[in-house]
């Protein structure tokens, strides 16, 4: 039955503008969460893993976390990382990371697998080449874990399948460790020896997406990696003297000229996922793309100079000081891109991540996937 009441007609249509414009993240799309991947992700793992044997250090020491949480959580960040942002927007609590309760939580709205220093390929994998690792750890101890926690949480195949594919799975950052412990190492001249084995992180990641949607994942996002070229401490360590060398933005052209290479090849592998996994929603994350934003415009996001850190030393990019108690901090970091000469600030990545939530930097916004 109808209804004349003129203040009922403005009710009906208030509300289908509420509709409209209301958050996606509020309707509970995903009830979990997990997320793997390195330092641009890691929420605690490392800090709790080297807390009984090693003396506190970043990012387990102040000035870290100083903006939003008001002292360090063992985010490599001033503040919130990517997937924090993500969890908010979709309605989920930030995601606990798993170490410390990997035996005993039931992880009801997810969990944080992932590790600082870690990288897609296996340590060993690294000897072929004279070079190892500063860390033991990789993707496959990431991906192990996953699966005792979820072989204890949501026991047999079809309880597992259920949580899965109620969840939403990030899958990464992750690769980006391979290169760059090769190119601090010294090898910053020598981008064919990564170009060499950059096929085995792509298939590597790739394997990994697989291992998730076998599991029983319906939607998963793939990060590609940032421009390492327009990172402080690349910019530092590689100095030239030589305009050529510098794009028009001041950023190494054939750090990103590497970087872009790895994203165009994991690009290949998101679509060959694709294929394999119709019944999926496998997402591409350009987070290249959401980070040049703030190189190419900085004022209008409201960066001073998105080439130089906030946390670290005098030099010309924020350089010269390990970021530390007894480290340069700049007063305001929402000013700034960079937080500690490799790792990004709140801000950056409050950036980037609304680029992925609502595009343009996802293939499928992920507001829109439900």
């Amino acid at each position: 039955m109808g209804s004349s009441n003129p203040l009922f007609s403005i009710f009906l249509t208030v509300l289908a503008v509420f509709l409209l414009n209301a958050d996606v993240g509020s309707c509970g799309c995903f009830k979990r969460m997990f997320t793997f991947g390195d330092s641009l992700t890691d929420a605690g793992n490392f800090a709790y893993s080297g807390r009984k044997n090693n003396p506190p250090g970043p990012p387990s020491v102040p000035p870290y976390g100083k903006t939003y949480f008001h002292h360090p959580t063992g985010r490599a960040s001033d503040g919130r990382l990517i997937v924090d942002f993500y969890a908010q927007a979709l309605g989920l609590p930030l995601l606990p990371p798993s170490l410390p309760d990997e035996k005993t939580s039931q992880f009801p709205t997810g969990a944080n697998f992932a590790l600082f220093g870690a990288t897609a390929l296996n340590p060993n994998f690294f000897k072929r080449y004279n070079f190892g690792v500063p860390f033991p750890w990789s993707l496959d101890d990431q991906l192990a874990s996953f699966k005792k926690v979820l072989a204890r949480i949501a026991p047999g195949d079809a309880a597992t399948k259920s949580v899965l594919s109620e969840s939403l799975i990030v899958f990464g950052e992750i690769g980006g460790n391979d290169y760059n412990f090769w190119f601090f190492g010294g090898n910053g001249d020598d981008t064919d020896t990564p170009q060499k084995y950059m096929p085995d992180v792509i298939a590597r990641i790739g394997d990994g997406v697989q291992e998730v949607i076998k599991l029983g994942a319906k939607t998963v996002l793939v990060p590609g990696n940032f421009p390492i070229g327009c990172v402080p401490a690349y910019l530092s360590g590689n100095k030239s003297n030589k305009s050529a060398d510098y794009d028009q933005f001041h950023c190494l052209k054939r750090f990103n000229k590497f970087s872009q290479m790895h994203n165009q090849l994991l690009k290949q592998e998101v679509e060959k996922l694709k294929s394999l996994n119709a019944d999926v929603k496998i997402i591409y994350a350009d987070y290249y793309g959401a980070f040049m934003e703030l190189v190419k415009n900085p004022s209008r996001n409201g960066i001073d100079d998105p080439l130089v850190a906030c946390c670290g030393g005098n030099g010309p990019y924020g350089t010269g000081h390990g970021c530390n108690q007894t480290a340069r901090v700049c007063s305001d970091p929402s000013r700034f891109a960079s937080w500690d000469q490799i790792h990004m600030t709140e801000k950056a990545y409050n950036i980037i991540a609304n680029g992925v939530l609502n595009g343009p930097y996802a293939d499928m916004p992920l507001l829109h996937v439900c």
